[in-house]
């Protein structure tokens, strides 16, 4: 399975955290993303994002250029692990492209969990592509 691993796109500051939305640049860098997501072969993967604003609007932007809708998942919340991610991505076993919008500095984490190799740096609507070993 090839898991596209996405940080969020640029957000507004402020609080509550979890209501911050996407800047203008954020939903362009998301709008970008999605189209080089989709001329990257992930067109029609499923999506998985965090519950946080700024995660759904990412996914929102990067899920039409896909032509999928994503699904919230909890486990892409801030503190995601990489077995939570694993987890997510095993509930769409029957894709084998998924894109995971999530934090930083988790998606680092997770990114160097899941490869063995060391963190990766993840600017906002940022991408790591892993392939994952089908579970």
């Amino acid at each position: 399975m090839r898991l596209f691993l996405v940080r969020h796109a640029q957000a507004e500051p402020g609080e509550p955290d979890e209501l911050r939305a996407l800047t203008a640049r954020g939903r362009q860098q998301a709008r970008e993303l999605g189209a080089r997501l989709a001329a990257e072969g992930a067109d029609g993967a499923a999506g998985v994002t965090s519950p946080l604003l700024r995660a759904r609007e990412t996914a929102a932007e990067i899920g039409r250029a896909l032509g999928t809708t994503p699904t919230l998942d909890d486990r892409l919340a801030p503190g995601a692990t990489a077995d939570g991610v694993r987890g997510a991505a095993a509930e769409h076993a029957g894709s084998d492209r998924v894109v995971a919008i999530g934090h930083q500095p988790d998606c680092g984490r997770i990114a160097a969990a899941l490869t063995g190799g060391p963190e990766p740096e993840f600017p906002t609507a940022g991408v790591v592509v892993i392939e994952l070993p089908r579970l």
